[in-house]
């Protein structure tokens, strides 16, 4: 006979061994959605002009709606098929010293990617607009190739003269870069990659660590890699760059132009 002991053993071992296929209920508006939608608003002055708690309004008068209604997604069905709340099912902690995320903690990671194209464009049916940026040329780092929308070209132009004032030994983890634009899919996956709107940047691979070259361990789980100094991480969040070393599925090469997670932190 199954006691409830045992029981419980049973499914927190099933969450365990395959977290994204048990993790359901996802989907939720976080209780301080009103503040993180007036965040987004404020990051994104180009294209937003407001919002009424159900829709985003863009300045072209396009109304987005802000939820699907789905409060039971599995961590999967959140990744492909989230709506605009869904982008802040997890708060994101800038500046603190890096530490290995909870399980299927992903802050920034979930991306709903309506939002996205009507911003930046699909480079599937033609050429973003990108700019070129030198990128820590004291050092001999070339260029990247970034959109000047929302100011990014400004923004990763701030990074890298930030970057080159750090001590030289930072410099191998900066060069050379791994790509900024390329129009791709996320490996894996359906979703297309932040890369192909010409605002990320991946930084020297070979110094980094990510989830899918990792084995999960006897439990499921990944555990967390990351050898990227937290004084990179501070001078581009400074900027409005997330980091994929902050997520469960580690991504620690990747910095992302997110500026709404920085706006809600300032309040």
């Amino acid at each position: 006979m199954m006691t409830l002991n045992s029981i419980l053993s049973g499914a927190l071992m099933a969450l365990t061994l395959v977290p994204s296929a048990y993790a359901a209920g996802y989907g939720a508006p976080p209780a301080d959605i009103w503040d993180r939608l007036d965040a987004l608003v404020a990051a994104y002055p180009q294209h937003l002009v407001g919002h009424t708690g159900k829709e985003i309004i863009w300045r072209d008068g396009t109304r987005m709606p802000v939820s699907d209604g789905r409060t039971d997604k599995t961590f999967t069905e959140l990744l492909n098929e989230p709506d605009i709340d869904d982008m802040f099912a997890f708060p994101y902690t800038a500046g603190k010293t890096p530490t290995a995320p909870s399980l299927n903690h992903d802050p920034g990671r979930i991306r709903y990617q309506p939002f996205f194209l009507k911003m930046y464009g699909d480079c599937r049916s033609g050429n973003p607009e990108r700019v070129t940026v030198k990128w820590i040329p004291r050092y001999g780092g070339g260029t990247v190739s970034v959109s000047p929308v929302n100011g990014v070209h400004k923004a990763i132009s701030a990074v890298s003269a930030e970057l080159e004032k750090l001590a030289p030994k930072f410099i191998r983890y900066l060069k050379p870069t791994a790509g900024t634009y390329t129009c791709r899919q996320i490996a894996g996956t359906q979703r297309l990659s932040m890369h192909s709107f010409a605002v990320a940047i991946d930084i020297n691979v070979s110094m980094s660590h990510y989830w899918r070259w990792t084995k999960p361990n006897k439990e499921g789980k990944y555990p967390w890699r990351n050898n990227i100094p937290e004084q990179i991480v501070e001078v581009f969040e400074r900027h409005g760059f997330i980091w994929g070393g902050r997520w469960y599925h580690y991504d620690t090469m990747h910095f992302e132009f997110r500026p709404e997670f920085f706006q809600h932190s300032r309040r």
